[in-house]
């Protein structure tokens, strides 16, 4: 290596590492015995002899058999809840748990530790051992990262298995340079994750679209929380739910825990059986209050009976796992193709609520041909701003392309407010009388504190600083309404990374209640108070803002150096005294004011990351 440049040394010795960790793959051997120690030392007693295995009675699963009982092919029936809100999103996870009486499938993209992450398992484990079966799929990169957990559930019920799907170097823990090594050495394979989230419950009914198990997706996080959106859906379609979750987990890429090198070692090294851990909860008071409400009648009557639907047709759609093997197969892609279906089919409205504006070549194509018909359906949609996103890479690239989606597309774009007051209400309602709490002395250990995961281009968990203070939240929910006729709520976050790297999944409800349950929801992220309007710069020297229009738009479509500052469109905000109206209504710039580029964010190294990859990111824009 004598001559080589710092860099040059640095690359070799990454794909050294990464040869050598490629190299280190567990022997048959190796995992016979570990697989040998974990049936030798798991927990084999069952808490209930009884045949439904002390399931609770639950009106929900009462209701999705019900459905399934009078259901014929020709004319499905189905039990169709929409979670907007957390605490019922959570109540009803757990209730479903409670209420198990054979099976239990969940799949997700990340599960942490924190007191959503500890509380889900903690109720799985209870399951298990009651004689449920019970199994866990989640994508590896962002979760279960800490071998000695994985360790203690191996061993934790031998009605409860999980595995991981697409580990790097075949190890539940990633650390930085093993991160760098899979980037240099097998970017392609490393690159491609399951985003899918799934929770499936007797194989009839099914909780699908957004949230991951995290503090954030449950507004839990005393500072940083998401805006979300999942649906609970009973009936045939959990079959196909059933159908898809067997597919990933057979998939070649779902690795058993004794397979995974550090969890191997951590079990031969301890032949002993580990016990279930008590959790360790941050806000304990919280918990119980959510644990309480899901065996509550009334409770659950409030907030989940009554507010479902009975429904007809719905359809669940997944990306098969060989997408992430021959991403151009076309029968792999069936979920990213039938949502760019729906959008084409539109005639008189598309309602688009996304956490990231980057829009792949086929999506782009598909708004062009609508937005050049005689009559284009309108299309609004519901976003980030740089304020309110932890993903400020990927904002980039949608700044970058403002005017194109104005334009060539238009798009009628509100970006969310980082203290939007709607959400503020959501978490106050969630965390009523939890605020008083005096946390436990002890309860911050390692098991269950926050933890910062190395990430490309930076950490994802920490937005880019403000000028103001208070509660901050972001927007992560991925839903479509076509035509107030039918909606789509799911994973997929219609960018180049959904449709071609991560598999993803959601439900499409053709029902025009549940379409204006979805839409009402989507617009109330949109209205002034919680989020700011994109529209053009208003023209005050017509030959100066002609000059720069031309000046930006070569620099925009240049592949690298795209530096002009002065973009074609900046964020507006509604003045006091006016009504909302669109960016086309001639008296817009008299009732809106301009409020900049980056409204509320402070100078910092992330904003000047922002503009850095505006002007030279183009090319990564798939992996974002």
């Amino acid at each position: 290596m004598y001559g080589m440049s710092p860099r040059q040394l640095i690359t070799c010795s990454l794909l050294l590492a990464a040869l050598l960790l490629q190299g280190c793959t567990l022997s048959r051997a190796q995992i016979r015995r570990a697989d040998t120690v974990v049936a030798n030392t798991v927990y084999r007693t069952d808490s209930c002899d009884r045949s439904d295995h002390c399931a609770v009675p639950s009106p929900l699963l009462q209701a999705a058999e019900r459905a399934l009982a009078v259901s014929t092919p020709q004319h499905p029936v189905h039990v169709v809840t929409l979670l907007d809100d957390s605490e019922p999103a959570l109540a009803a996870r757990i209730n479903l748990i409670r209420a198990a009486q054979r099976s239990i499938d969940v799949q997700t993209y990340i599960w942490d530790q924190d007191d959503v992450g500890q509380l889900m398992l903690n109720e799985l484990v209870q399951a298990a051992r009651r004689g449920v079966k019970v199994r866990i799929l989640a994508d590896q990169l962002f979760s279960f990262d800490d071998p000695t957990l994985l360790d203690q559930l191996s061993r934790a019920s031998s009605n409860l298995q999980v595995r991981l799907y697409n580990p790097t170097f075949y190890k539940a823990h990633t650390p930085p340079l093993d991160f760098a090594a899979g980037i240099l050495c097998c970017f392609m394979h490393f690159n491609q994750r399951m985003h899918n989230k799934l929770f499936l419950v007797d194989d009839s009914i099914g909780i699908t679209g957004g949230r991951n198990y995290q503090d954030r997706y449950f507004d839990w996080d005393p500072n940083f929380d998401y805006v979300d959106r999942d649906v609970m859906v009973g009936g045939p379609a959990a079959r196909q739910m059933a159908a898809s979750f067997n597919l990933f987990w057979q998939h070649k890429r779902s690795v058993p825990l004794t397979h995974l090198r550090d969890v191997n070692q951590r079990i031969l090294a301890d032949t002993s059986a580990p016990t279930w851990p008590t959790p360790h909860y941050r806000e304990p008071l919280r918990v119980a209050q959510v644990q309480q409400a899901a065996e509550d009648p009334q409770w659950l009557q409030a907030w989940l009976v009554e507010p479902s639907l009975q429904t007809g047709e719905v359809e669940y759609f997944s990306d098969l796992p060989a997408k992430t093997d021959k991403p151009n197969r076309l029968h792999a892609l069936e979920f990213t193709r039938h949502v760019m279906r729906m959008v084409s089919d539109a005639h008189s409205e598309v309602l688009l609520q996304t956490p990231y504006l980057v829009l792949s070549g086929q999506a782009q194509r598909i708004f062009e041909r609508l937005h050049q018909r005689k009559d284009p359906p309108r299309v609004i949609v519901s976003t980030n701003s740089l304020a309110s996103t932890d993903a400020f890479a990927v904002y980039a690239m949608s700044y970058k392309h403002r005017k194109r989606y104005l334009t060539r597309f238009g798009f009628e774009i509100h970006e969310l407010k980082p203290h939007a007051p709607g959400p503020a209400v959501e978490y106050e309602l969630t965390n009523l009388g939890t605020d008083t709490l005096t946390r436990p002395a002890g309860t911050a250990t390692p098991s269950n504190a926050r933890r910062t995961r190395f990430h490309l281009l930076g950490s994802n968990s920490r937005p880019a600083p403000l000028l103001t203070t208070g509660r901050r939240f972001g927007l992560h929910a991925k839903s479509i309404v076509i035509d107030d006729r039918f909606a789509m709520v799911g994973s997929h976050n219609f960018d180049p990374r959904s449709d071609h790297y991560n598999t993803e999944a959601g439900v499409i409800v053709y029902d025009k209640r549940f379409a204006a349950e979805v839409r009402q929801s989507i617009l109330r992220d949109t209205q002034p108070e919680n989020a700011w309007v994109i529209a053009p710069r208003q023209s005050v020297v017509p030959m100066l803002t002609d000059v720069n229009q031309a000046i930006g738009d070569v620099s925009e479509h240049l592949p690298l150096f795209d530096l002009w500052p002065f973009r074609y469109a900046t964020s507006y905000d509604l003045k006091p005294g006016c009504q909302p109206m669109r960016a086309s209504n001639p008296g817009f710039y008299q009732c809106y004011q301009p409020v900049g580029d980056f409204p509320d964010v402070a100078l910092s190294p992330k904003l000047v990351i922002t503009r850095l990859i505006t002007a030279f990111g183009v090319g990564i824009k798939g992996i974002l």
